[in-house]
């Protein structure tokens, strides 16, 4: 019975979800670990996804539902708060799983897993919630509020859109990010052709549709793209859309001399290379182990002989390179990830308002401190997985007032893809093409 409770997918659930909630572990990585190692079926590796992403995107709402059900003086061990949660998750949003399944499973793991006091708990509960039902918003008199509670955002990031984008946009945004985010490759054309690996994804039984974003990405409807050798070759790299028009908007040339100036894992990296004909890339990074992992990508792709991957702070560039060395410099700047949220559902929740401040003054840093290594009509492509102000649109106005030298211009890419705003960046946020939210700014200098 102990191996059969342990090998089920709801006490993995429970399992990751604790991790990820006290360890602060990355969703998606824990997630493909575990369907990795555990050796899941189709059917099973879906419903562990959907139980994960699940309660993740929910969290807030499911607490506000779980709340009338607890004493409030009761303190809940961790992982008993996971099981209820997925619990009520699954009561709540999957029509398929019958309640009756979900609460002789739920009380098991609780019995396995700790003393009869618990088990008790967890079936008084879960009864009780199944006889009384959970309570709609309607008691909830401050708007705001309310809306923080139905999208399971925290109300500062909820009031911060809303004062940024306006009420209708907010919406939209906080609707399309609880949606079960798709995996999408960038295919790399660096040793064949795009025929040659759409027909090898085929004999792969890899399904995939083409993006409307950009024509190097991929959408893959069926299969796990770890397993195929598309990917293990290197003529496939996992990336959202999104982040492919980042170097697609960075017009390279095959003799292009590029600074990629916070380059881990190497996605973009590669993506440079794969451009490059007898032109090279420098990669940097501060954590040795993150060096290797460029490299390791840049061997996977096949493109190791234009990329040059160094252990290093950006912002002490300028002590190891000389001026204006550089035809482009691509900053994709450390942030907040906010426009992951569709895809690391738990980063609303860990981030807070002063982390926004904070995270400006190291990507100002970062671009102050390059933005002498590139010569004069060369471009710094400065980007971020990120949909606030403070990260991006405030960073480029404030960097342009220090650097009279620099102007803004327009960021185009292949599709002519369009952003949120009409402004010479590229601002895109989660709901408009179902892609992760990205900010993307062309920095020209002209002096």
């Amino acid at each position: 019975m102990a191996n059969k409770i342990q090998s089920s997918v709801r006490f993995l659930a429970v399992e990751l979800l604790t991790r990820i909630e006290q360890e602060g572990a990355y969703s998606n990585i824990v997630l493909d670990q575990a369907i990795r190692k555990n050796t899941l079926s189709k059917r099973d590796a879906n419903l562990l996804t959907n139980i994960i992403y699940g309660v993740l995107q929910h969290r807030m709402t499911l607490e506000y539902w779980l709340e009338p059900f607890v004493k409030k003086e009761k303190k809940i061990i961790p992982w008993v708060k996971q099981l209820l949660l997925s619990a009520l998750y699954q009561m709540q949003f999957l029509d398929k799983v019958p309640d009756h399944a979900i609460l002789n499973e739920s009380i098991e793991i609780a019995k396995y897993k700790g003393h009869d006091g618990i088990r008790k708990f967890t079936t008084g509960v879960l009864h009780a919630v199944l006889r009384n039902g959970v309570r709609d918003f309607k008691d909830v008199s401050d708007n705001n509020k309310k809306l923080s509670l139905e999208a399971s955002v925290p109300e500062w990031l909820v009031l911060k859109l809303i004062e940024q984008n306006g009420a209708e946009k907010t919406d939209n945004i906080l609707n399309s990010i609880n949606k079960h985010p798709h995996q999408a490759v960038r295919i790399n054309t660096s040793n064949n052709t795009k025929k040659e690996i759409l027909e090898g994804l085929k004999s792969e039984n890899l399904e995939f549709e083409e993006s409307p974003v950009s024509p190097s990405s991929l959408i893959i409807t069926k299969g796990f793209v770890p397993e195929s050798e598309s990917y293990k070759q290197g003529k496939i790299v996992i990336q959202d859309e999104s982040a492919t028009l980042v170097v697609e908007s960075m017009d390279i040339r095959p003799q292009d001399v590029v600074l990629d100036a916070c380059a881990a894992p190497g996605g973009k990296t590669t993506h440079i290379a794969d451009k490059l004909v007898n032109g090279l890339v420098t990669a940097l990074d501060i954590h040795k182990h993150k060096v290797k992992l460029i490299m390791d990508n840049a061997r996977r792709c096949g493109s190791v002989n234009k990329v040059a991957a160094l252990k290093m702070d950006a912002r002490n560039a300028g002590s190891l390179f000389e001026p204006q060395v550089f035809d482009k410099i691509l900053v994709d700047a450390p942030c907040s990830g906010l426009g992951l949220m569709r895809r690391k559902p738990e980063i609303r929740y860990q981030k807070k308002k002063d982390d926004l401040m904070n995270l400006q003054r190291v990507q100002l840093g970062i671009l102050n401190k390059v933005a002498d290594l590139v010569r004069v009509g060369g471009k710094i492509t400065y980007s971020t997985c990120s949909i606030m102000d403070e990260e991006n649109q405030d960073v480029i106005q404030k960097f342009l007032k220090e650097h009279t030298e620099f102007a803004c211009s327009k960021t185009e890419t292949i599709n002519n893809i369009k952003g949120s705003r009409a402004m010479k960046t590229l601002d895109i946020y989660p709901d408009d093409y179902g892609s992760d939210g990205f900010f993307i700014a062309t920095l020209t200098r002209l002096h």
